[in-house]
């Protein structure tokens, strides 16, 4: 029996989804291994094997698809540990990393200094050359002093070198000597070009955006060498798939090539997964996606079945223009910690207790209040039962926690004092969730909510209830959202390449030539990663914007080629309608400016295919009911005994009308009065959302 696995490593867990080739999803969690991130992946993977009652080399000989999402790049550029970067820059422009786009993002706070640049000016070398915005060469190249910037780079001992010169990806002639020249003076060092990283228009961002890719490569290169090793060593055979930050998959050569979009890989794929859920469960194509895991809350929204892709990107505090799923995270997941501020006011997060030394309950150390400890003094966790029964937590530790970070300085009692936390962070996660719709001028109540995340089940009915969403589906592998849109994701790249040109004065030629040019590239890229001629999609797009606008929005072209004025017309027409969709107005007659041309590349992997249930009638099985405990319901007035069922024991058809709680060994959905739900045919949970007073 063949099985198709991905892994997603996050913060506290690590997550594991294996599907078999009956439809058959099961989900394993291991604890995040800070200290070597693949022993996690072992650990999921072994629990696997154990479960398949096979020996973990003979499990994973039958595995034909490997895909993996880690938060490696992500956590190496948080905490600064990422490789020493040298910059060759055209004269003129050393200093473009520190001032950035110019002016500050809040102009009157006049006593902060700007931001330290990522690669410091000690280590930022100008070269004389001149490429002008036609691509023709204003400045010849002066060799000797790349050579001398590269000797001097060498004397300071950098790990790579980023060279990112002025309207390179219009012309790259320069930047590839330079790469030529770093070979000749310095054998074997790795280095970066920017026109092969981000070639697109905005110094700032494409520089930027370089020197992260090269900070990355080093650690990328032996993060993913080690990875296909170990796995090799337990028994893989076939190619791995690495998951990539636009929502896709990619090869592990392309990954070290393009580290840069390893960077927040993880929760890109959570949308991949509401698409498909909400299009197999309700034939629906606007989608809001919640992911909660043990660190964070991200939320995504689909609509008309596209994942919203955003180039107004930002990795750490640098504003970068590659290709990312419009991704917002904030720090409200399990293991958030509760604190009180100075003005005696309840905060929840950012910081996060990790898995090491993870929520007080954990007993692993952990001193401080966290949503998990609320949510297991609130009774919606048991004690006896957490990750299934297969990890031991200490109810007292989290009620001591509670009373001397929260209770205490609030005047509250404990129980007050969890149902606050647990109360702060659902208002915190539905904010975030207005943000990406009702503030950009989306109604929720027109969206399925797809749930996903070990927390989110027992947050989602109280978050949801305050938007008016009508239709949420939380997944049976909701703990695994990310991990199981790995199951399911296409291949996908974007290439793109700034061209400008404006609709009254259109370049047929020049605008050709880049399709065409992108065109070869996309479906090079598919046949080098191996996706058959008759599974490969090419899409066209292009950001356009009126003139003087300072940014553009993307529009979609129904052709490879603009043959004439009636094919420009036909654009001009799409853009005037996107961007009163999008932005509340158009102007036609207005001229337009194209700026950046783009092609998706996509290799469409094979359809899962998720085993069907047949309907067993509202009733559940009496195995199916566990004995009643305590649970936290303010409606009830506080503590009121609810029933509790055992997830994996109910069948398709069933329906549990709230307060009750449903126990999944990896996640609980609480059920408040009022609310119901339903088993679906293939497992998933059909939420039906009683209205919530705030």
């Amino acid at each position: 029996m063949s099985v198709r696995i991905c892994t997603d490593i996050g913060g506290t867990f690590t997550d594991i989804v294996v599907v078999d080739e009956k439809g058959n999803v099961n989900i394993f969690k291991a604890l995040t291994t800070p200290e070597d991130r693949v022993n996690g992946v072992i650990d999921g993977l072994t629990l696997a094997a154990e479960f398949y009652g096979k020996p973990i080399d003979e499990f994973m000989g039958s595995c034909e698809y490997f895909g993996h999402g880690t938060t490696t790049s992500t956590n190496a550029l948080i905490e600064g540990k990422v490789a020493k970067v040298g910059l060759i820059c055209t004269t003129g422009c050393r200093d473009v990393l520190l001032f950035r786009e110019a002016g500050k993002d809040n102009p009157f706070q006049w006593y902060l200094d700007y931001p330290e640049p990522y690669v410091p000016r000690s280590l930022t070398i100008p070269v004389h050359e001149r490429i002008n915005a036609e691509g023709g060469i204003d400045i010849p190249l002066q060799e000797s002093d790349v050579r001398n910037a590269v000797r001097k780079l060498k004397e300071n001992d950098v790990d790579v070198i980023a060279v990112s010169l002025l309207w390179s990806f219009v012309n790259p002639v320069h930047e590839l000597r330079i790469g030529q020249i770093i070979e000749e003076e310095w054998p074997g060092k790795t280095y970066t070009l920017s026109h092969r990283v981000n070639p697109r228009i905005r110094e700032y961002r494409r520089t930027v955006s370089t020197v992260i890719d090269a900070s990355l490569k080093p650690l990328i290169t032996n993060y993913v060498s080690t990875f296909e090793k170990r796995l090799r060593e337990i028994g893989y055979k076939n190619e791995l798939s690495l998951l990539t930050c636009s929502g896709g998959i990619t090869s592990p050569q392309e990954m070290i090539e393009r580290p840069i979009y390893s960077v927040d890989s993880g929760p890109a794929l959570a949308p991949v997964s509401g698409k498909f859920y909400a299009k197999k469960e309700l034939n629906k194509e606007h989608v809001i996606t919640c992911d909660m895991g043990g660190t964070s809350f991200d939320v995504s929204r689909i609509t008309d079945g596209v994942i919203t892709i955003s180039n107004e990107t930002m990795i750490q505090s640098e504003k970068v223009s590659i290709s990312k799923v419009d991704v917002k995270t904030i720090g409200a997941g399990g293991g958030s910690i509760a604190w009180v501020d100075e003005g005696g006011l309840i905060r929840v997060g950012p910081e996060g207790a990790g898995s090491v030394p993870g929520p007080a309950c954990y007993m692993r150390g952990g001193e401080r209040a966290t949503v998990t400890d609320a949510n297991l003094l609130l009774g919606y966790l048991d004690e006896s039962y957490f990750l299934g029964g297969t990890m031991e937590i200490d109810k007292r530790l989290a009620q001591e926690a509670i009373r001397k970070h929260v209770a205490e300085p609030l005047n509250l009692d404990v129980l007050e004092a969890a149902y606050t936390i647990y109360n702060t962070a659902n208002h915190i996660m539905t904010e975030a969730v207005r943000d990406i719709t009702v503030w950009e001028g989306v109604d929720p109540k027109e969206y399925v909510v797809v749930a996903g995340g070990g927390a989110v089940g027992m947050h989602i009915i109280p978050i949801v209830s305050q938007l008016g969403c009508l239709d949420v589906i939380l997944p049976k592998t909701a703990s695994t959202l990310s991990a199981f849109g790995g199951v399911v994701a296409d291949v996908d790249r974007e290439f793109n390449r700034s061209y400008i040109t404006t609709s009254n004065s259109f370049n047929y030629e020049g605008v050709n030539d880049v399709l065409q040019q992108l065109e070869e590239e996309a479906r090079s890229f598919l046949q080098t990663v191996g996706v058959p001629e008759e599974k490969q999609v090419l899409t066209f797009s292009v950001e356009a914007r009126y003139l003087f606008q300072e940014r553009e929005i993307s529009v979609p072209i129904h052709r490879n080629s603009f043959a004439d004025s009636q094919d420009v017309q036909e654009l001009v027409e799409q853009f005037h309608t996107k961007h009163e969709q999008t932005l509340g107005s158009k102007e036609n007659g207005q001229k337009v400016e194209f700026v950046v041309w783009k092609v998706t590349a996509k290799g469409i992997t094979p359809e899962i295919q998720l085993e069907k249930q047949s309907d067993s009638g509202e009733r559940p099985d009496p195995e199916a009911i566990k004995t009643p405990r305590a649970a936290y319901f303010k409606e009830l007035g506080g503590m009121t005994e609810v029933a509790i069922y055992a997830g994996e024991k109910l069948k398709a058809g069933n329906k549990i009308i709230g307060p009750a709680i449903i126990e999944e060994p990896t996640t609980n959905l609480v059920i408040v009065p009022g609310s119901t739900v339903t088993v679906s045919r293939y497992g998933n949970y059909r939420i039906e959302i009683a209205t919530i007073a705030d």
